[in-house]
């Protein structure tokens, strides 16, 4: 297949073929095959060349995607608001600091940052964990003005207060998983022959016998039919087990992880019968996960309930799920942008249809998830109006 999208610069171009060699090294040093996990890794992250790792813009209308906080700063706001009533709750306040995984641009630390400035209430600390050294300048130009934010490497041992990681999870790398006709296989990734000299190695998928503790996330393995494809997430719910037994390991915090993704019992349909991976190049979703290594995201899903589950395991409780719409309006956004009077439409009408793009159905409202985790904490009583944990 085709693919009709922007032309990459010839230094993009460049950079990424640099990234083909590598990973075609990678793959012959492991005997012709790497997990797609593997790939899914390098072609993010690898030292200078990924695409986390490598210097082009990610984020908003001249990167590859936007995200909420590069929609409005309300997002931002509503955040901030609610870690300070966590932070406060008199029956169990937390320490006074949030820590954000996966800062991005850094635009969610300076609204959180701004909000809390302008409603005057205190930090002692911002920690920013974030493993990007081209992301983490941009982060430091960004929130230069604000002298409490701290950078990490990796997540601490130990954390009291409220973590938030938006868009975080779907980041991680995945591993790719296909029914055969008598058991499951894992899809990864392998070099096809040259068809010239001096031509590149082009990627191909290429399967082998599944370890079976990846099938063991997928409910009702065997009742999928014959090549069923789809992702499990080993990287993901290792680092929900990391970050439940850091907060295990605190005197109380609460994590907040806002993604796009379902349940299990809505991942695996069997409808939903090849996956969700994604692949998002200037603002284009396509699924060719090999073309322009280094320049595109490669990304799928989150299943909701196995991260419940690694939470659980590493010694928290889930407090709440629900899709983003729910938790934004039980956050109090409605009443955040009515500090802009409606009759100001000029002022007003821009803040509203960014706030209905994280509100609406047919956008991010439903398709975005928020599970919220946690110990010695629990969310305000308002948000069990619309919890969803019934459904993990």
């Amino acid at each position: 297949m085709q693919l009709q999208l922007p032309e990459a610069s010839i230094e993009a171009q460049h950079a990424s073929g640099l990234l083909h060699n590598l990973i075609a090294t990678e793959i012959r040093q492991h005997h012709g095959w790497i997990s797609f996990a593997h790939y899914m890794d390098l072609a993010l992250y690898a030292p200078n060349l990924g695409y986390y790792s490598g210097g082009a813009a990610k984020l908003g209308k001249d990167g590859d995607f936007t995200t909420a906080p590069e929609i409005t700063p309300l997002f931002g706001a509503t955040l901030a608001q609610l870690a300070t009533e966590l932070i406060t709750a008199p029956d169990a306040p937390l320490a006074a600091q949030i820590l954000e995984f996966g800062a991005g641009t850094g635009q969610l630390a300076f609204d959180i940052l701004t909000e809390l400035q302008a409603s005057g209430s205190s930090l002692d600390a911002y920690y920013i964990v974030e493993l990007s050294a081209e992301l983490r300048a941009r982060q430091e130009l960004k929130l230069r003005d604000f002298a409490h934010v701290q950078w990490l490497d990796r997540l601490p041992a130990a954390f009291s207060g409220v973590v938030i990681g938006n868009e975080v999870l779907d980041a991680m790398p995945v591993e790719l998983v296909v029914r055969g006709e008598s058991d499951w296989l894992q899809r990864g990734v392998g070099l096809a022959d040259a068809t010239h000299p001096d031509a590149a190695p082009q990627f191909i998928y290429a399967d082998r016998p599944a370890d079976p503790v990846l099938i063991m996330q997928i409910p009702d393995a065997d009742q999928l039919s014959v090549g069923y494809l789809t992702e499990v997430h080993p990287v993901a719910i290792g680092f929900m087990h990391s970050l439940a037994t850091m907060l295990a390991a605190g005197s109380g915090g609460v994590a907040l992880l806002l993604d796009y993704g379902f349940p299990a019992s809505e991942y695996y349909l069997g409808q939903r019968d090849q996956g969700t991976l994604m692949c998002h190049y200037r603002h284009h979703s396509h699924p060719d996960p090999f073309y322009w290594p280094g320049l595109q995201d490669v990304t799928a899903h989150v299943d909701f309930s196995a991260m419940a589950v690694a939470a659980i395991n590493g010694g928290v409780d889930v407090l709440g799920y629900t899709c983003q719409a729910a938790f934004l309006l039980d956050a109090g956004i409605a009443e955040l942008l009515l500090r802009t009077p409606p009759e100001n439409a000029l002022a007003y009408l821009p803040q509203a249809n960014a706030v209905q793009k994280l509100l609406s159905p047919a956008e991010m409202g439903e398709l975005f998830k928020v599970l919220a985790v946690g110990k010695n904490a629990t969310l305000p009583a308002r948000f069990a109006r619309n919890d969803r944990c019934h459904r993990l």
